[in-house]
């Protein structure tokens, strides 16, 4: 096999090392260190190359092994040491192999809302109560997912319903690149199973929708005063003394586009102000996103990433212990321990679907 990269990927990745040094000697600059601004963008894309440059070093090397254990085996008399030097040869071609996936992977374009936090939102769906019943166990399942990562979840809106379940749900997530982690969540999940209300053991299928939305700040969405309804109402739900007897939950109309968000968490009306205004900016990015990768989408023809809310994208049967995800044909099992935030695996099985159609679509561009 090769030991050496693809020449247009090796000359890209030399440009890169070159691009990270460079960084590195900016970053010493007296001048540099003291404009904190430039410093905190430089020191990002440093921190961003890292990674890359650490692989292609580690592959270099691995590449020189491989060549000095081949020139070892055609150049020795020694039969023990030229087998020595063949099944190094082997082990190491195995690294290089898997070393040049790596590069490949780290040299796709990263998706610029990758490290940002997210606006969880899920609303049952088809299924009367059962599907505000699986609203509930879906937001623990994020909630608990979320705990496991270190994550912090905050809770803008609620609206439970008269079984215990939840209509509408409204959280924001944040943490360590919370949204290159969930964002394929976004979908239709349904739920099939025989509710407990269910007297002839009938399965129901019950459906709820699930938005991840990337955290939107001030510079990409500019909210204009004369663009905004701000509108004062009592709180409903937990809160102490302060519900139904001060006006500190918020509604926002942003009526350009219609958009209505309310925040009745906090017991501060400024509060539940600032919360809804970063959900609304987050909905209106998300929905330049998703202009965007409409447009993409009906050129790629795929389905996974084009961001379709109505798509229907996980099935939960009970009565088989079986999840299946529709856009990749992933089935796992086990369902209780998936409910309980063991969901790991499915995520990552959708993000490496992801590199492998983006590393094809590479390839043949």
């Amino acid at each position: 096999m090769a030991i050496t990269l693809d020449p247009k990927v090796d000359e890209k990745l030399r440009g890169l090392v070159a691009k990270h040094a460079d960084l590195g000697r900016q970053l010493s600059d007296p001048s540099v260190v003291s404009d904190l601004a430039s410093y905190r963008t430089l020191s990002k894309q440093y921190a961003q190359l890292g990674p890359l440059v650490e692989k292609y070093a580690l592959f270099r090397k691995v590449a020189d092994d491989c060549k000095d254990a081949r020139d070892l085996a055609a150049g020795t008399d020694d039969a023990e040491m030229k087998v020595m030097a063949l099944d190094e040869v082997k082990a190491l071609e195995g690294q290089i192999e898997s070393l040049d996936a790596e590069l490949k992977v780290l040299l796709l374009p990263s998706d610029p809302n990758d490290a940002k936090n997210v606006i969880l939102e899920i609303r049952a769906g088809t299924g009367g109560d059962e599907a505000t019943l699986f609203a509930a166990e879906m937001f623990r399942m994020y909630s608990r997912f979320a705990e496991s990562q270190g994550w912090k979840v905050e809770t803008t809106d609620l609206s439970e319903s008269g079984v215990g379940g939840i209509k509408e749900v409204i959280a924001v997530i944040e943490g360590t690149r919370v949204y290159s982690r969930l964002k394929f969540e976004s979908g239709v999940h349904r739920v099939q199973r025989v509710p407990q209300t269910e007297t002839q053991g009938r399965i129901h299928t019950s459906a709820v929708t699930v938005a991840v939305l990337p955290e939107a700040d001030d510079v990409e969405v500019h909210l204009e005063e004369k663009d905004l309804r701000i509108d004062s109402f009592c709180s409903s739900g937990p809160g102490g003394q302060s519900v139904n007897t001060t006006y500190s939950a918020v509604r926002i109309t942003h009526l350009p586009t219609n958009t209505v968000v309310q925040c009745q968490d906090e017991k501060s009306w400024h509060k539940n102000k600032a919360r809804a205004l970063q959900v609304l900016r987050s909905r209106l990015y998300d929905r330049m996103l998703q202009e965007q990768q409409a447009k993409i989408a009906a050129d790629r023809k795929v389905q996974i990433g084009s961001g379709d809310r109505s798509e229907k994208i996980r099935t939960h049967n009970l009565p088989q212990d079986r999840i299946t995800d529709h856009r990749i044909g992933l089935t796992v099992h086990d369902i209780p321990s998936r409910m309980n935030g063991a969901i790991d695996d499915v995520l990552e099985a959708l993000n490496a679907n992801d590199q492998a159609q983006r590393l094809r679509e590479e390839i043949s561009a």
